[in-house]
């Protein structure tokens, strides 16, 4: 059977859905693999080093596929040389696609969706969001600490002491932890807020202060946060203002899925922070925790710069195609029978991902068809 790794065509996408050192455990498995020519180029990955791992590199893998890999959806030209019954997985999202899904449910093409593997022990190394959301949080710090144009640390020197950076961490997910992880490695002084009751010790693991506010916390399915009302949103960014105007970067991570991120601040909270000081929204893809924040661009309020995060882990694409593809890998040998790719639609990780087989279209959790 062959699996097909695509080159990526979206604009602004580097990753690549498999790396030459899994190239091995796949063809182990009995897979012959191919791959799209220049497929890893976006993460200085060679064709030869795919070659070398024993993949056929081609300019068109996708002839004769049982199972298509890409990070973004396939366009219809790459879905055209597909075989009826073929599969693919990539991030899936359902919003915006219904004639992408039209046309795999008319081919009966299975496609599977990444970013709904259920958030059980069991998936743990199947989940992308994780891996992907981890690389984001270290990309936001590193963001955060190249603007801001002072120390993190502190620094003592005959010249006099440098005091050290004032961190702000809204969201304590795997990206904020990662991003106040990578704060306090490089010196910073960090606080880290989250809606969620377990967050603050996970704050306080990571060497923070946890920011604790007298409003009942807010725990949803999945170890995500659930959505707020709006009485208690303006509560929060009322309680939250004294510890954002305080801050030299803010750096915000908050969301919930297949929803817009929630607005946790104003334009004028902004405004209070001191000139100079930075905001990293790396919310602002699914419209943005800090009011006026803009994805993919930097904008000025007032004195303080807002640095909006679009696909940002591509922007370190080597580490995040080596995560995603692992995370693919684990998925691939959940649904690998003798040698072949045969996922059981019972197990509730591969039901969950299912978003289109055999003529159907479902709701990306298989509860009941989709219309």
């Amino acid at each position: 059977m062959r699996i097909a790794v695509a080159r990526e065509l979206a604009p602004g996408e580097a990753r690549v859905a498999l790396v030459p050192d899994l190239v091995g455990k796949l063809r182990t498995a009995g897979y012959e693999v191919a791959v799209q020519t220049a497929a890893g180029a976006g993460a200085s990955l060679t064709d030869a080093a795919y070659e070398a791992a024993g993949a056929l590199v081609t300019d068109h893998p996708f002839d004769q596929a049982d199972l298509v890999l890409s990070v973004q959806p396939l366009d219809a030209e790459c879905l055209a040389p597909l075989p009826s019954g073929a599969a693919t997985i990539s991030f899936f999202p359902l919003a915006g696609r219904p004639g992408d899904i039209a046309l795999r449910r008319d081919r009966k093409i299975t496609t599977f969706g990444m970013e709904y593997v259920p958030r059980i022990s069991r998936a743990q190394s199947m989940d992308a969001l994780s891996s992907q959301a981890m690389v984001a949080g270290y990309r936001g710090a590193i963001v955060a600490a190249e603007m801001l144009g002072q120390f993190f640390p502190l620094s003592m020197t005959a010249a006099g002491t440098v005091p050290p950076a004032q961190v702000v961490v809204l969201g304590a997910g795997v990206a904020g932890l990662q991003a106040i992880a990578t704060c306090r490695r490089l010196g910073a002084v960090v606080k880290g807020y989250d809606v969620r009751a377990a967050a603050a010790e996970e704050i306080r693991s990571m060497g923070a202060q946890a920011i604790e506010l007298p409003l009942p916390t807010l725990e949803g399915a999945g170890g995500y946060a659930r959505e707020m009302t709006e009485d208690r949103a303006q509560r929060q960014r009322e309680l939250l203002a004294s510890y954002v105007a305080a801050a030299d970067a803010l750096i915000t991570t908050a969301a919930v899925p297949g929803r817009r991120a929630p607005l946790l601040v104003t334009t004028e909270m902004v405004l209070q922070m001191a000139p100079g000081s930075v905001v990293v929204d790396l919310a602002a893809e699914a419209g943005g925790n800090v009011e006026g924040v803009v994805a993919g661009s930097v904008v000025r309020v007032g004195s303080v710069r807002l640095w909006g995060g679009a696909n940002v882990p591509s922007q370190m694409p080597a580490p995040a195609s080596r995560l995603y593809a692992q995370n693919l890998l684990n998925v691939i040998m959940l649904m690998t029978r003798d040698g072949r790719f045969a996922p059981d639609l019972d197990d509730e990780i591969i039901s969950a991902m299912c978003i289109t087989h055999d003529g159907q279209v479902f709701d990306g959790t298989r509860a009941g068809a989709a219309s």
